[in-house]
């Protein structure tokens, strides 16, 4: 089977030549750890994930989760891949010794997490989800709470799901009914509908704990009166054993295009009006609580995006190799050989693209992975102050550009394998429309744009923006180092000086109240801002190539030129590109905004 979990030679790059992996192990929390015990995590997750986790990755597809008896039934390969996940360690890679995890650095936790969902996308989020709502549980939680919940969740007996979506609200978070009635015991009793909950359902653990977002009697009216409720779905006695059902019922399974290895299901709390309930942390600051799962689930949306485009790429990189199709435009001898197409240029433009989205976007998801354990083991409490405004502002690019790009990708990789590319007989169909629920899922686009615009550029005094600002700066300079780059770096610079010019207006506009008009083309000033920071990431890269050629091994050279390339075709073919767009923000263009529901 052709290699479609990531390429180990770009992983090797980007933690110890881009991200500098190694200086995390002169931290106290890391000092156990060395390149050598990271690589050995590494090919353990990457034994699992190729032995049973890839495996029934089409299977899974093909014979997706069924609603039985009021139950939802998998098919039986993927328990013992969850429990090899756990058993491994990976449940708790980042958790501490002495919580029974690995300590690794969250930049090892995410690089090794990332062979699963590249090797089935389906199997994986189960234990991401889990991990996502166990650490919830563990900042905001009560100490009992912990025990009660948190601590099977971490032994991976209880797993763990987030439940927000209504039917009628959609992500409208400040329009949802579900409400919660203290019980007068310290507990609360739940009542109301949530949908598209993935992992709601399955027999992969022993119980399943709900994060539940509802209301209060007394709650303020919009997403200020949310509160964060813990309901299991069997209750759990205070000796840790497990008691009756709780009265959470699933009504039934979506059928979805992808990602069909994942139950996504429909659950009714409190259809008998018994469903026990939990208050977490204080009252109507749930959605507050939520978001730092959500955030985290962000990024872990943006790395499935990337590692679905990642094995869309090197799977039509290894056709495009191996399939002989035509000859070049002057080879005039039809008796002569057929080439691969990969000779063909129109070929390698879409592998070229394909390189330049996907890893691109994969040194942002480790980059802000790195983040993240500044934010958590910085020597300084400014530097982790910021470290966190920096991750704010760059999450909705982690999630978002990938989710878009990433698909586009996919879509690149069918149309090289040719009309076997839209066949079921080869995995490329499977990645694209695993790939398609990403740019919906854990927030739309539309709701990424407008919470960098609105909310993250202004945020703290606007602190993240101007690091970011400083460090795109930085690498710029150094670039200039290297005469070689002049023509990548340019097109980054200019970009990056209309992107500022044209981030001021827009905030002057909703300084003076012009929301409406500020916030109408939100998703276009998304993808330029990705653009611009993903341009950044290349430029990184180019520089680490130029100096790794520098060293003169010969081994390396074909992937150092394989990078500059893909980073040329980055800045100089997609960067440009933002300006039509940047002139259409600074225009205030209202095509949309102006268009009447009547006229469509």
């Amino acid at each position: 089977m052709p290699e479609t979990l990531l390429c180990p030679r770009n992983l090797a790059f980007e933690l110890y030549e881009v991200l500098d992996a190694e200086g995390l192990t002169q931290r106290e929390r890391f000092a156990d750890h060395s390149r050598e015990t990271f690589d050995a995590a590494i090919d353990t997750a990457r034994s699992i994930a190729e032995n049973l986790f890839a495996p029934h990755n089409r299977k899974a597809d093909e014979n997706e989760p069924i609603y039985k008896d009021g139950e939802a039934v998998l098919i039986p390969e993927v328990k013992p891949a969850v429990d090899a996940f756990i058993e491994a360690g990976f449940h708790n890679a980042s958790r501490s010794f002495d919580d029974g995890g690995m300590q690794l650095p969250n930049l090892l936790s995410r690089a090794c997490f990332a062979h699963f969902q590249s090797a089935n996308i389906g199997t994986s989020s189960y234990p991401m989800l889990t991990m996502g709502a166990s650490h919830l549980i563990e900042v905001f939680g009560s100490d009992e709470q912990k025990q009660r919940f948190l601590q099977p969740m971490l032994e991976g007996r209880f797993f763990g799901t987030m439940a927000l979506t209504e039917p009628h609200a959609g992500s409208s978070l400040s329009d949802l009914r579900t409400r919660a009635e203290p019980a007068g015991d310290g507990s609360y009793r739940l009542k109301g509908n949530k949908i598209f909950i993935s992992g709601g359902d399955h027999p992969l653990s022993e119980n399943i704990v709900h994060m539940v977002l509802a209301k209060l009697p007394d709650a303020p009216p919009g997403v200020k009166g949310i509160s964060l409720f813990i309901v299991p779905k069997f209750l759990v006695n205070d000796d840790g054993s497990l008691g009756k059902r709780n009265d959470v019922i699933l009504a039934g399974l979506f059928h979805k295009m992808g990602w069909r290895g994942t139950t996504s299901t429909a659950l009714n709390f409190g259809d008998n009006g018994d469903c026990v309930g939990y208050l977490v942390g204080e009252p109507h600051k749930g959605l507050s609580y939520m978001f730092q799962m959500m955030n985290d689930a962000r990024i872990g949306v943006g790395m499935g995006a990337i590692m679905l485009g990642y094995a869309g790429y090197l799977y039509s990189l290894n056709y495009a190799r191996e399939r002989p199709q035509g000859r070049l435009p002057d080879g005039k001898n039809p008796a002569s050989s057929q080439v691969p197409i990969i000779q063909h240029t129109d070929i390698k433009r879409m592998l070229l693209m394909q390189k330049a989205y996907v890893e691109g976007s994969f040194d942002l998801g480790l980059y802000a992975a790195r983040i993240v354990d500044e934010e958590q083991t910085a020597a300084t409490e400014e530097e982790r102050k910021n470290a966190h405004e920096l991750l704010d502002l760059l999450t909705p690019i982690v999630k978002s550009w990938p989710s878009e790009f990433c698909l586009k990708a996919n879509e690149m990789a069918i149309q090289i394998l040719g009309g076997h590319g839209y066949t079921r007989e080869y995995p490329v169909e499977q990645y694209y429309r695993d790939n398609r629920l990403n740019p919906i899922h854990e927030g739309t686009h539309g709701i990424q744009s407008l919470d960098l615009l609105a909310r993250k550029l202004t945020q703290n005094g606007g602190a993240g923006l101007r690091q970011l600002l400083g460090l795109i700066q930085g690498t710029c300079k150094r670039a200039g180092e290297f005469s070689s780059l002049d023509a990548l770096r340019q097109p980054l610079e200019q970009l990056l000086g209309r992107l500022t010019e044209v981030t001021q207006a827009l905030l002057g506009d909703l300084m003076a109240g012009k929301i409406n008009q500020a916030l109408a083309n939100s998703a276009l000033y998304l993808k330029v801002f990705g653009h611009a920071v993903i341009g950044w990431r290349w430029l990184e890269q180019a520089i680490r190539a130029e100096q790794g050629l520098a060293k003169g091994n010969e081994a390396d050279v074909d992937f150092y030129r394989g990078k500059l390339q893909a980073a040329r075709y980055f800045l100089t073919w997609e960067v440009p590109s933002c300006h039509h767009d940047l002139d259409l923000l600074a225009g205030r263009d209202d095509t949309c905004l102006s268009m009447q529901e009547d006229w469509f």
